[in-house]
């Protein structure tokens, strides 16, 4: 079993790559509550040069309340991570979390189902990128 999904996108930048996840996230309910720089935080940490990568921290507030009221810990394992990273020029690599994986070691039977929905919203913002 996989820990992620992904896709090859074309696309002139990473920021027009972004705009397409983003909208595709919001037709499934998700918003983005974090973002990491991959590229500018290893050059400025560790002045090593990499090529454009954004983590994108996505939340469904619907699914998330729902996880928190039966799991207060799953804070832990939350927001689901959506990756933007370019593979070569104008090739770039779209990846999701798949929470099932995530959410399994958490052994609740109430979150299984609530796992699978996220994962089957996640899927389809991907196909729709």
């Amino acid at each position: 079993m996989s820990y992620y999904q992904s896709k090859i996108v074309h696309a002139e930048d990473i920021m027009s790559v972004r705009s397409k996840v983003e909208a595709a996230l919001k037709i499934e309910g998700f918003g983005i509550l974090t973002e990491i720089d991959i590229q500018a935080t290893m050059k400025k940490k560790l002045d090593r040069d990499y090529k454009p990568y954004l983590i994108l921290g996505a939340c469904n507030p619907v699914f998330a309340d729902k996880v928190l009221q039966a799991e207060p810990h799953i804070g832990t394992l939350l927001p689901c991570n959506v990756t933007i990273r370019e593979v070569e020029e104008g090739n770039f690599e779209v990846a999701i979390m798949d929470p099932t994986v995530a959410m399994s070691m958490v052994h609740n039977p109430m979150i299984e189902p609530l796992a699978v929905e996220v994962r089957e919203k996640l899927v389809r913002m991907l196909s729709n990128v």
